[in-house]
């Protein structure tokens, strides 16, 4: 059983990689505390390269705010996840995707992400049914709406509510519903408290298929 994220890297590094990669999906709702431990990952291992969602949202250009009648997750460009970074690193090329700006609403660099390592592509809609089979291994983190949201809210602001309650949380339980990723992942960990845990080196693995 894995109780540290030490003991989470350590399996990462044992499992068996394809062209020189360990391709890790880690998926969950807005604030549910993936983010935390995707980058804690990272900055325990400098194998670890970080690849981040948020770097494929679509610029407003290209978004309709209606969460019932857009596709799932339409908000985040998968195709471009799979185009620019899953099939070239599962090819044995180098990966190249260009990041969102989220201040300048408007896609910016070019990001090369190498062929070696383990590759962690973390967000929400990261191991939708459409990518799932490229990753290697799949991790979810789960936490309740009401602390999912209060972490929202104090990361973007009270202003951001309207977007947070009528926009995201809708479309990603949507996605929840729909794709069951939680499901399929290889472990599910509690993110409830996920930053208090991370801080005594603990993780609250509530499913794994290493049982």
């Amino acid at each position: 059983m894995i109780h540290t994220v030490e003991e989470l890297l350590n399996m990462l590094h044992k499992l068996p990689r394809k062209n020189n990669i360990l391709l890790v999906g880690i998926d969950g709702c807005g604030g549910s505390g993936k983010s935390s431990l995707a980058r804690k990952l990272r900055d325990i291992s400098n194998e670890v390269v970080l690849i981040e969602m948020d770097d494929f949202y679509r610029p407003s250009s290209e978004r309709t705010v209606n969460p019932e009648s857009n596709s799932v997750g339409a908000d985040f460009d998968w195709m471009r996840v799979r185009e620019q970074v899953l099939l070239p690193l599962c090819s044995g090329k180098e990966g190249n995707f260009q990041r969102y700006d989220w201040d300048n609403d408007r896609l910016a660099e070019w990001h090369e992400v190498p062929i070696n390592g383990i590759v962690i592509i973390e967000g929400v809609y990261s191991t939708r049914k459409e990518l799932s089979e490229f990753y290697d291994f799949k991790i979810w983190v789960d936490s309740p709406y009401n602390v999912r949201l209060e972490r929202g809210l104090a990361r973007d602001g009270e202003a951001a509510r309207a977007r947070w309650e009528n926009e995201w949380m809708p479309a990603e339980d949507r996605y929840v519903n729909e794709h069951r990723s939680y499901e399929l992942a290889d472990i599910v960990i509690d993110g409830s408290g996920i930053q208090a845990s991370l801080d005594e080196n603990k993780l609250f693995v509530v499913k794994s298929k290493f049982l």
